[in-house]
């Protein structure tokens, strides 16, 4: 397949490369980051294409007038088309290029970043991989969406696999999609999808990987390598809409999901009655926060931070404990080295590397690593 916008857009450096040759790249990175540990081979997939079931547009009006939508062209703020996009999902691509059309018949205005005037910011498609259904989120720079029940409608007659849709204002000038404040015009406001038999409701700011072939891939390594125990006793660190928490639940004896998140938290918790979990508990509060109130000692820590890593405080809090086994999964294996190069200094000592291929044909690679603890 060919990108037609590769050389503009420049999110998917490796698009004209084989797919096995990025695997390749990818574990030869993780191996320069770990030049003493055996690092194993890539878990890829079978098609790494339209993988992406979480997509992001951004708005501008063209000189000749029209409406377009897309991406932003490496290292500037100008739009490119990616309706055709090779790795977003195929229903989202659909979407936005209709969605984009409608909004453009009526006379809708894209949000402009300098003079902080305009409607139309940004679009967010989530499409469930379980049933097909979509939560569509309409980012404006304005008070008020002109004409949206008449957007509504004409999208759900060509859409009607869209099962909520929320508008959301963003008024700040920030590099962040989403703002504060939200109304959901159609639908429950959220979707679910599954994972393992396990069903999760997604809301606006939940967070869930974007690859949902691969995060199961993911979750079940991560798990694979924890060898949990039905008497284990397990703390899931940034467990998000409880997502690793729940699919851990399933074999051992209590885990409890920590997120600093208050949306996050009462998604997991409803997670967790909906699909009857009983030994899974959750609690909002800040990791190093909960670390450093609470003298945990479980049998194994799961931690799936963001990209900025767990940080010197937490990686410290959990190296003072007395956990046996840590299991660190990171969209960033740079922070993920430099925590656990601070870890092992309280005795805990890398057993296994294993990255996962998220996002395919880009530079971006997950990685899960074990580390048990030697010494105390």
């Amino acid at each position: 397949m060919k990108c037609p916008v590769q050389k503009q857009c420049g999110a998917c450096t490796m698009i004209t490369t084989s797919y096995p040759e990025t695997l390749h790249k990818k574990r030869k990175k993780i191996m320069r980051l770990y030049p003493d540990k055996k690092v194993e081979m890539v878990l890829g997939m079978e098609d790494p294409f339209h993988y992406r079931h979480k997509v992001y547009a951004s708005f501008r009006r063209t000189k000749d007038g029209h409406l377009i939508a897309g991406l932003y062209e490496e290292g500037t703020h100008r739009i490119v088309p990616t309706s055709d996009c090779l790795i977003q999902n195929e229903t989202a691509n659909a979407i936005i290029r209709d969605f984009t059309e409608i909004a453009d018949g009526m006379k809708l205005t894209a949000y402009h970043e300098d003079t902080g005037f305009g409607i139309l910011r940004h679009l967010y498609v989530r499409v469930s991989r379980s049933d097909g259904s979509v939560l569509l989120v309409i980012v404006i720079g304005s008070r008020e969406l002109p004409g949206s029940k008449k957007l509504v409608s004409k999208l759900l007659q060509i859409h009607p696999e869209i099962k909520t849709i929320i508008v959301n204002q963003n008024h700040r000038k920030t590099s962040m999609v989403l703002g504060d404040r939200e109304k959901v015009i159609y639908g429950p406001g959220y979707i679910f999808d599954e994972i393992s038999g396990i069903r999760f409701r997604i809301s606006c700011h939940s967070f869930f990987q974007v690859n949902p072939v691969q995060t199961e891939v993911l979750y079940r390594t991560a798990l694979d390598l924890a060898q949990l125990k039905s008497s284990d006793e397990v703390v899931d660190l940034c467990c998000g809409i409880g997502t690793i928490t729940l699919l851990a639940a399933e074999t051992v004896k209590h885990v409890t999901g920590v997120e600093v998140v208050p949306q996050a938290i009462k998604d997991a918790k409803e997670n967790a009655k909906q699909n009857g979990i009983k030994n899974a508990s959750f609690i909002c509060d800040d990791i190093a926060h909960y670390l450093y109130k609470n003298e945990i000692n479980p049998d194994v820590v799961i931690a799936d931070p963001p990209r900025s890593g767990l940080g010197k405080t937490v990686s410290e809090a959990l190296g003072r404990s007395e956990v046996k086994k840590i299991v660190y999964v990171s969209c960033n294996p740079e922070t993920q080295k430099t925590d656990c190069e601070i870890l092992s200094r309280y005795g805990y000592e890398i057993k296994r590397i294993i990255p996962v291929d998220m996002f395919c044909f880009t530079d971006h690679v997950e990685c899960v690593v074990l580390m048990s603890r030697q010494n105390t």
